[in-house]
C-alpha cells in the first residue's frame, strides 16, 4: 500500500511516502515559513522527485489534531483536495497517536505534549502492550501541572516529547522519571503519519476525502475573544 502522509498539526510541516514498510521520501520542515507556504510545494517536490505516478498512490493520511486551527485547516484542505482528485480514501490519524509512535517499542511510558498557549498543552499517555502501542487516557487539552499529576500517578518513567516539551522543560525536569526524547523523534513526521495510516486503513478508517473530521479538543482563539467579548457586553448592560 502507497501512502502519502501529511502532517500541518504543530510548528513542524512535513510531508511523506511510505509504500508497505518502506520510506520512499519524506521532507519535514520546522522553521518560520508558513504552512500554507511549505506543504504543497513538499509534496510535489516528493512526487516529482521520486518519479511517483499520482494515479498510484493508495491512500491519503493526515494528521487530524488537536494542534493549531490554522495548521489543522491547511493540512485538511490539501488531503481532502488531494483525495478528492484523485478519487482516494483518506484516513485521520490523531496528532497525538502519531507523536506517541514516534517512540517505538519502550517499556516506559510515552506523553507526547503539544504546546496549546495558556499554560496548557494537549497531551494523552501511550504504552506499548505486545508490539501494540496502546493509548491510556482520551486526547487532552489541560494545564501542565494536570498532566504532570497524572504522570507522576504512574510511579514510573515516563518519555516526554513533542513542541510542548521546550516549553515547559525547566518543570518537567524537577522530576528524575520524566525522560525526553531526542530531536529525531520528538516532533510531527509525516513518515509516522503514514505508518500508522496504513494500520489504520487495514482496520478499516479510510474514508471518502469529505468525510474527514478534525480533533479540536477547545474552541480556536477568535472563538474564546468573542465568548469573553459577548459575556463582558452582557454584564455592561
Amino acid at each position: 500500500m502507497k501512502i502519502l502522509g501529511i502532517d500541518t498539526t504543530g510548528q513542524t510541516a512535513s510531508a511523506a511516502l511510505v509504500e508497505d514498510d518502506k520510506l520512499i521520501a519524506e521532507f519535514t520542515l520546522n522553521y518560520k515559513l508558513t504552512h500554507s507556504q511549505t506543504i504543497m510545494p513538499m509534496i510535489a517536490d516528493i512526487i516529482e522527485r521520486t518519479e511517483t505516478d499520482k494515479s498510484t498512490i493508495d491512500c491519503i493520511a493526515c494528521a487530524s489534531g488537536p494542534g493549531s486551527f490554522t495548521g489543522l485547516r491547511i493540512g485538511a484542505a490539501t488531503a481532502k483536495g488531494f483525495a478528492l482528485a484523485l478519487d482516494k480514501p483518506l484516513v485521520a490519524v490523531p496528532t497525538l497517536d502519531a507523536l506517541a509512535y514516534n517512540v517505538f517499542e519502550t517499556n516506559k511510558f510515552i506523553c507526547p505534549i503539544m504546546d496549546a498557549r495558556r499554560n496548557q498543552v494537549y497531551a494523552a499517555f501511550y504504552m506499548w502492550e505486545d508490539g501494540k502501542l496502546i493509548r491510556l487516557t482520551d486526547h487532552m487539552a489541560e494545564s501542565i501541572d494536570r498532566i504532570i499529576e497524572i504522570a507522576e500517578m504512574f510511579e514510573s518513567e515516563v518519555i516526554f516529547l513533542g513542541d510542548g516539551v521546550p516549553v515547559h522543560r525547566e518543570k518537567l525536569a524537577q522530576n528524575p522519571d520524566f525522560l525526553f526524547a531526542p530531536a529525531y523523534c520528538n516532533m510531527q513526521r509525516a513518515a509516522t503519519v503514514a505508518a500508522l495510516g496504513r494500520i489504520l486503513a487495514e482496520e478499516g478508517m479510510a474514508k471518502p476525502g469529505d468525510q474527514f473530521e478534525l480533533i479540536y479538543l477547545r474552541k480556536s482563539q477568535a472563538e474564546r475573544e468573542r465568548e469573553e467579548r459577548l459575556a463582558k457586553e452582557e454584564q455592561g448592560q
